[in-house]
């Protein structure tokens, strides 16, 4: 068990928890979803915007950090915080996705894996205990164990092998954040659930990671290739099993329907670069359903791009001039797109918190799943 829960729940709709994440730099309402600053910045968006937004934590990536501008360059800069100029809560992935997914190269052992920038070609190493020591240099609100994040389809040896692995890696990962003073720090270390869709390993990994005492557990390796259905029912299946005191990470997810469908499986946090990514390909979210802004459709359209939204975008804009933006290659339309969609998954997690706590979930659920992921 952890020292000091960092999590309290404050209300349950079946298995959906609405709560509060406290962490040094921000108190986090859960669920929550969490923008990714890749490299220290939301794509399309500026920090101004996150706080207009009230986001109060983002994810940041290892890997990327790592590989530019370096550890050393942010250790010296102060970390993070002080370097990006974003005041209040980050979380720091522990890399592994990027290392085994954009590496050309990489090479794993007891000790470690080396990896190289798949951009520069340039060499890194990093152990369980560097990427402890890492992101305590990073001054990370959350940081991440290092794992090993195994592509789906793959064969049950496979999964066996690299879960053994993430297994050693968690330990160590734990135990030398705990030496290098754990908590007070003010960075809480979060263990990975790993395992495939193999209901057995994910269980074994369950029961391994929640012993260590980790502050909070995610739940990697979804979303990586597996069938929809083995994702769902694996989804479901750690969610029943995580600890009740601790916040529940589903790493990766998601769309709207997804999220929406993890919040009733008990998870609470979230991150995905589609709000963003999307934004870039012309696509707007809404509660009816997202809108592809290129379409011709659009031309002479002059209603806002979600009826009813309250985001400044939608205030101001028809989507026939986003769609002229686009259309023109002008920059703007997708810091346009950012900020809508960023405010969309914002007021998502606000009815999902209200929803809970008022025990309305499944009218959320039954009113809004299908049509989330409807194209208009």
């Amino acid at each position: 068990m952890p020292a000091e829960s960092i999590f309290q729940v404050e209300a349950v709709d079946g298995a959906a928890r609405a709560g509060l994440l406290r962490l040094a730099s921000a108190d986090v309402p859960t669920p929550y979803f969490m923008p990714i600053a890749t490299r220290g910045m939301v794509k399309d968006a500026t920090f101004d915007d996150l706080a207009v937004l009230d986001f109060p934590l983002v994810l940041m990536n290892t890997y990327h950090l790592i590989c530019r501008p370096g550890v050393e360059v942010i250790r010296q800069l102060g970390g993070l915080r002080k370097f990006s100029g974003w005041e209040r809560a980050i979380l720091t992935d522990s890399g592994g996705f990027q290392i085994f997914s954009l590496s050309p190269m990489t090479e794993v052992s007891g000790d470690g894996v080396r990896f190289r920038d798949y951009a520069s070609g340039d060499e890194f190493f990093l152990s369980p205990e560097d990427c402890v020591d890492t992101q305590l240099a990073f001054g990370s609100d959350v940081a991440m164990a290092l794992d090993i994040c195994t592509c789906l389809p793959a064969e049950r040896k496979k999964v066996e092998d690299d879960l053994l692995i993430t297994h050693e890696w968690m330990a160590r990962g734990h135990q030398h954040w705990a030496e290098k003073g754990g908590a007070e720090t003010g960075t809480h270390l979060f263990g990975i659930v790993q395992g495939g869709v193999e209901r057995d390993l994910r269980e074994k990994s369950v029961e391994l990671v929640s012993a260590l005492g980790f502050a909070g557990i995610g739940v990697g390796g979804l979303s990586v290739g597996e069938s929809r259905e083995d994702y769902e029912s694996t989804a479901a299946f750690c969610a029943g099993r995580l600890p009740p005191d601790r916040p529940r990470y589903l790493m990766g997810v998601g769309t709207p329907a997804d999220i929406l469908q993890a919040v009733a499986m008990g998870y609470d946090l979230f991150d995905c670069v589609l709000p963003t990514r999307m934004a870039r390909h012309g696509v707007a979210y809404g509660w009816e359903g997202y809108v592809h802004i290129r379409q011709e459709k659009w031309k002479l359209d002059d209603s806002p791009l979600v009826a009813g939204c309250a985001c400044r975008v939608c205030k101001r804009h028809s989507k026939a001039f986003i769609r002229h933006l686009f259309t023109a290659d002008e920059l703007s339309a997708a810091i346009l797109l950012t900020f809508h969609n960023l405010h969309f998954y914002r007021e998502l997690m606000t009815r999902l918190r209200e929803a809970i706590a008022n025990g309305k979930l499944a009218q959320l659920s039954a009113r809004y799943s299908e049509s989330l992921g409807r194209k208009l």
